[in-house]
């Protein structure tokens, strides 16, 4: 797709190696206790929630631990945290603006993370609304390539409201509105095409394409910020080109 963010590339594989770490696995277990309480802590009733376990499983989260989130969402065991989602609002070297979702039980330490982070990595806290005008919700689903074509994913989804289908590399990614993710997802296992996540997303509206310098910083700032228990998810509008990746790669 022209003009799409090699980012959303860069983010995929580090996720891949991120989900060894510990951290990983606590950012999975806390979506599966917030699916579990904010729907019922049946799979099969609650499709948000048969997303997180997926997603959980796919990243070797052991069965024990999903079992047991998904028993403190729901209330059958105790132990459940009071988590809220807070977006704070920034920019990163060059410019790039930055989305950093939370979720978390503690509102001021997960503010102090963030701001510590951004102020000792070369970024700036923004005021709320300041930066997020940039971006519009979406609904992405990560797909593995397998043995589909892109016509065959396009042809899937087409009806059911998806926007695009783009090209990661290894795995293909279906852009849609919010409100038609569920209608995708529902397509997709219709036609029988297995996927990796299914999730809200922020796609920025204009991209800041950056040389391998600015790159390095802000892939530098959003390694740290990941390193934050409260961090969820970072969306930016940091578009890396072709060149730019090589070189970072190499």
């Amino acid at each position: 797709m022209a003009g799409h963010s090699k980012w959303a590339t860069t983010k995929h594989k580090k996720a891949a190696n991120d989900a060894k770490r510990g951290k990983e696995f606590a950012k999975l277990i806390k979506n599966i206790e917030v699916a579990a309480r904010t729907g019922g802590g049946d799979p099969s009733a609650n499709p948000t929630l048969q997303d997180a376990i997926t997603k959980a499983k796919k990243s070797s989260v052991p069965n024990d631990n999903i079992d047991r989130a998904v028993k403190r969402g729901s209330g059958e065991e105790a132990g459940g945290a009071d988590w809220e989602t807070i977006m704070y609002e920034g920019y990163g070297a060059g410019g790039v603006a930055m989305l950093i979702e939370c979720l978390t039980d503690n509102r001021n330490r997960a503010a102090t993370d963030v701001r510590t982070a951004m102020s000792k990595n070369g970024g700036n806290m923004a005021d709320a609304g300041s930066v997020s005008y940039q971006f519009n919700r979406k609904g992405v689903v990560i797909l593995d390539k397998a043995d589909h074509t892109e016509d065959d994913v396009l042809m899937a989804v087409l009806d059911a409201g998806a926007e695009e289908v783009n090209d990661l590399g290894e795995k293909f990614e279906v852009v849609s509105e919010p409100s038609d993710l569920s209608a995708v997802r529902d397509a997709l296992k219709e036609a029988g095409i297995e996927y990796d996540s299914v999730e809200p997303d922020f796609r920025a509206t204009t991209e800041v394409p950056v040389d391998a310098a600015t790159a390095q910083k802000n892939l530098k700032l959003i390694d740290v910020l990941e390193d934050c228990d409260d961090v969820q998810n970072i969306f930016t509008n940091m578009d890396i080109p072709e060149d730019v990746l090589a070189e970072l790669n190499s």
